[in-house]
């Protein structure tokens, strides 16, 4: 029992002295198009539905480098000095008075609102509805790359798709960040899985669950493919406008890339649906319920510590990762 509280009174002299520090080092931007460097900014301020958790592990996700560019600024706007990252996993250090599910000691992961935005810092500020509790079985380099892909792929199969056992769903991009999650997501409600991925990754989205692999680079999707109940979609494009051609009538088209095909949508006899990703605590504790019990397995391409963020951003731009770049910053 003395052992006990004597961790209990240094978890807590921990957690105080948390609170009083002002400053944080983080990966931010400056303006639209700069460089990604390292610096002390502003730590997050607590608000009562909010927690503030000291970060092990965040990841990286293409949109990151979008609103980095500033095409969406119109859309998304960002306030300067801008945190990078919307993947996150620590352990609460601070606790709004309205919060009632989390406590001070408690390890979480979140895909934050745009607002509380800025994973790749020493602290980032949750909101309650937004965060799941990390089991112990799970390391936080794992869990920070769970939740915005494996969001948006439930969301797009489950939510928005309404994906049944016994459907054929063919996922585009099977060895991306999204793509990885989307592929097992499908398997465990009952699908069967297309994915079109290059020849060198087709091992794993095999192992992964994928029934079909289509080569990109060297077979034509629309010429191999018929009669499937749902397509989603994370390129754009001819990717897009072709894979109405796999569906069945009466099927769905589900896609994170905004495009008028309104016109198709009709001519094929589908629904055609695009849709941002939204942050759900709920929905993300189902997640990685499935992870913890090994159902679904995230697949890490690489891990940079915080002072090689700009390299682990590098390898973003290259397109060329398998799943997802995880950043450790303890």
């Amino acid at each position: 029992m003395l052992y006990q509280a004597s961790v209990t009174i240094l978890s807590s002299n921990i957690a105080l002295n948390e609170t009083k520090r002002t400053l944080m080092k983080a990966a931010i931007i400056q303006d639209y198009g700069t460089a990604i460097e390292l610096a002390q900014t502003e730590k997050p301020s607590l608000k009562d539905d909010s927690v503030i958790i000291d970060v092990h592990a965040a990841s990286l996700n293409p949109i990151d480098n979008i609103l980095r560019s500033g095409v969406m600024k119109d859309m998304l706007p960002l306030s300067f000095p801008h945190v990078m990252g919307y993947d996150v996993s620590g352990v609460v250090v601070e606790v709004g008075k309205l919060v009632k599910s989390v406590k001070i000691g408690d390890a979480v992961l979140a895909r934050p609102n745009q607002e509380d935005a800025g994973a790749i810092a020493e602290f980032a500020r949750l909101k309650e509805n937004e965060l799941a509790i990390k089991p112990a079985g799970v390391s936080h380099t794992n869990a920070a790359s769970v939740p915005l892909a494996g969001l948006t792929a439930w969301q797009a199969l489950v939510t928005k798709g309404n994906l049944k056992k016994g459907e054929k769903v063919l996922i585009h991009a099977g060895s991306g960040g999204v793509g990885t999650y989307a592929i097992q997501i499908a398997k465990h409600f009952g699908a069967y899985v297309a994915t079109t991925t290059s020849s060198k990754n087709a091992d794993l989205v095999k192992s992964l669950g994928a029934d079909v692999v289509i080569d990109y680079k060297t077979q034509k999707f629309q010429e191999k493919l018929n009669d499937y109940d749902l397509v989603f979609d994370m390129l754009g494009g001819d990717s897009i406008t072709e894979s109405f051609k796999v569906l069945k009538k009466g099927g769905a088209l589900i896609s994170i890339k905004g495009q008028d095909t309104e016109d198709l949508a009709s001519k094929y006899g589908v629904r055609f649906e695009w849709f941002f990703m939204s942050p759900d605590g709920s929905m993300l504790a189902e997640l990685i319920a499935l992870i913890d019990s090994g159902s679904v397995k995230p697949v890490i391409d690489s891990t940079f510590s915080i002072e090689q963020v700009s390299e682990a951003y590098d390898r973003l731009d290259t397109g060329r990762s398998v799943g997802k770049i995880v950043v450790t910053v303890k």
